[in-house]
């Protein structure tokens, strides 16, 4: 296959630098700066705690149009860029290209649909811990799985053969019939337990094992999923308790990457997360006053970053 990883960073780095260890696939990292010239020169390196350490061949460029038509796009920039990424990309897509986001958030799929058309698009979700940690050089911690499927619950030819493609690349991968339902799942916990981690600064065991806030966490959660449930989305029974018990099982010491990008005063995801259950509950009128909340706390420290990283 001919693949192009759109954001070449921990979660593009990690799973497309397995795709790229396949002799028979073609992959294009779509990278910047000096991350692009590491690239280039040394190949991507990927430090896994799953994998090990390996180098990772194909090409790289800051130019998607000169990739030509993909197989495959792996979708995984900040949802900060999707809107110019999205245009980037259009012309790597033909007739039979399938483009795969594998991002945060819950409408990135919405997103590239709209522009694209929804033929191409399906949407996963990833469970890893993952940085560029230097030029050319990127990590992966944590489960290092992913899931997978299509806009709408169903199993389709096309993701039962992108199934064999990834096994046979070594992901840990499930192709799932209710993948919105899944992506919802994960949103919901991720805007709750990721937004309350960068405001109370501190790593997950503090955070979970001191009552009051870990109520908070529940409720965060639970708000967000009333807001996907008056949308009408395929919620699944249990998704409350599979969020609390995935969020036990981050490592004690760990931090959400929301919270880490907070910390190293990078762009933020704040409004793909926490601005976007707001702006969704506005939509179908539910309230979001935790979520209200935790946004107004961190609205001011995302306002100078963003202003500090200015030109």
């Amino acid at each position: 296959m001919k693949i192009a990883v759109m954001g070449t960073g921990g979660v593009g780095g990690y799973f497309g630098g397995l795709l790229a260890t396949r002799k028979e696939h073609q992959v294009t990292f779509i990278a910047r700066g000096a991350h692009l010239a590491a690239i280039n020169a040394n190949g991507l390196r990927v430090e896994s705690q799953l994998d090990g350490d390996f180098t990772a061949p194909g090409t790289a460029t800051d130019d998607p149009a000169a990739a030509g038509i993909q197989d495959l796009i792996l979708f995984t920039v900040k949802m900060y860029h999707n809107a110019p990424a999205i245009e980037t990309v259009r012309p790597m897509v033909g007739p039979d290209t399938v483009i795969l986001t594998l991002q945060n958030g819950i409408d990135n799929g919405d997103q590239l649909a709209e522009a694209l058309g929804a033929g191409p698009v399906m949407i996963g979700s990833v469970y890893m811990e993952g940085r560029i940690k230097e030029p050319g050089v990127v990590t992966q911690g944590g489960p290092g799985t992913a899931v997978f499927g299509e806009l709408e619950p169903g199993i389709t030819p096309r993701g039962e053969n992108l199934l064999n493609v990834f096994q046979d690349a070594g992901w840990r991968v499930e192709l799932a019939e209710n993948m919105p339902g899944i992506q919802w799942r994960k949103f919901a916990y991720i805007a709750g337990s990721a937004a309350v981690n960068a405001a109370t600064n501190t790593g997950y065991e503090e955070m979970r094992s001191i009552p009051e806030t870990r109520e908070l966490i529940r409720a965060t959660i639970e708000e967000t999923l009333a807001v996907g449930r008056a949308l009408g989305a395929p919620i699944m029974d249990g998704s409350l308790d599979w969020a609390m018990t995935t969020m036990d099982s981050f490592p004690a010491q760990g931090r959400a990457s929301l919270a880490k990008d907070f910390q190293e005063g990078n762009p933020v995801e704040l409004d793909g997360l926490t601005g976007t259950v707001i702006r969704l509950g506005k939509k179908a009128g539910v309230p979001t006053p935790l979520n209200d909340a935790l946004y107004a706390v961190l609205k001011p420290w995302a306002l100078r970053i963003e202003n500090s990283r200015a030109p």
